[in-house]
């Protein structure tokens, strides 16, 4: 069996799916290939959102804003973050939405607690992913 694919998607891809995807990365790399886009990106990363990543020890410094069309077509797992926008339709054989508020223009403190839910969230859904991962194979 190979990698289940997995793509957060929000609306900037400047904070929360960037955070869930180093998480993705960090803790699940072995098992997911990894994607986050935004359906209007911004120009950079948020600082904040860097910054408290490296607290967790996870470098993004190097991740850019992509397009929601620079990502797969088809994945096997979305995860949009709650960007209260309608996504173009993704194909995916498991769709949440995880309806996180968006910490831009908050003080970091915010970030920290986004950032917490986030990791608590990609630990579940990798503990799940990889309990179930016959599912993901089956036609």
């Amino acid at each position: 069996m190979g990698k289940i694919s997995v793509a957060f998607v929000c609306i900037g891809n400047s904070c929360r799916s960037q955070m869930a995807e180093g998480f993705a990365k960090h803790y699940g790399s072995d098992l997911l290939e990894i994607y986050s886009a935004g359906t209007h990106p911004a120009s950079y990363i948020s600082p904040d959102t860097i910054k408290v990543m490296a607290e967790r020890g996870i470098d993004i410094s190097s991740h850019y804003p992509k397009y929601i069309d620079q990502i797969p077509n088809e994945v096997d797992i979305l995860i949009t973050m709650g960007c209260e926008v309608e996504c173009p339709y993704i194909p995916a054989k498991l769709r949440e939405n995880w309806g996180i508020d968006d910490p831009i223009g908050k003080p970091v403190e915010e970030y920290r607690k986004i950032r917490d839910i986030i990791e608590e969230k990609v630990k579940n859904l990798i503990s799940y992913v990889r309990n179930n991962k016959e599912k993901f194979f089956e036609n």
